[in-house]
């Protein structure tokens, strides 16, 4: 089994359920009503990608699968603040769903920029992470998969995607363009 079996199933009111399993069988699940169950589905693939893509160890689903649940990443943080990578991430996530909702393609050099601006503002600590144009093209391509995957999906079905956690984002060896 793999260190997380992510689902989403789409519900009949236009609803999603996110559930995550690991493989000692404990799992932790969201239900997403209304306008959220619409949204938040590709919000969870963008995180999906971004973080297989990219090799993250602490983003969202890597956190999952190392044990904290859904209501441990809000305040008043059960688990504790979330790692550096996985706020790193979830600007990443940010990013992407704000160029699904625009229309826009962005380049590396912008996201790398708006990472700075992020460090600058005191909204994340110093890394030396750069994404790369290729990642950037990987994420569109497998996000695009995901999407029509979600969209062919039929009411009452589960998408299941098997999350490996590796080497961590900003682990030395990790770290694209550094």
């Amino acid at each position: 089994m793999p260190d997380l079996l992510v689902r989403i199933k789409k519900k009949h009111d236009g609803a999603a359920a996110l559930t995550a399993v690991r493989p000692d069988g404990s799992s932790t699940w969201q239900q997403q009503n209304g306008q959220i169950g619409r949204i938040f589905p590709l919000h969870d693939l963008t995180h999906y990608v971004v973080e297989a893509t990219l090799g993250c160890r602490n983003g969202f689903f890597g956190l999952v699968a190392h044990g904290w649940d859904m209501g441990d990443f809000t305040s008043p943080w059960p688990k504790g603040r979330p790692p550096i990578e996985a706020l790193l991430v979830e600007l990443l996530v940010g990013y992407f769903d704000l160029e699904r909702m625009t229309d826009t393609r962005t380049t590396a050099a912008e996201v790398n920029q708006r990472i700075e601006t992020a460090i600058a503002d005191g909204k994340l600590a110093p890394v030396s992470f750069r994404i790369t144009d290729a990642q950037i093209d990987e994420i569109h391509r497998l996000r695009a998969e995901l999407f029509a995957r979600w969209k062919a999906l039929p009411v009452g079905d589960t998408l299941e995607l098997p999350f490996e956690r590796r080497m961590g984002l900003l682990d030395t060896n990790a770290m694209a363009g550094a």
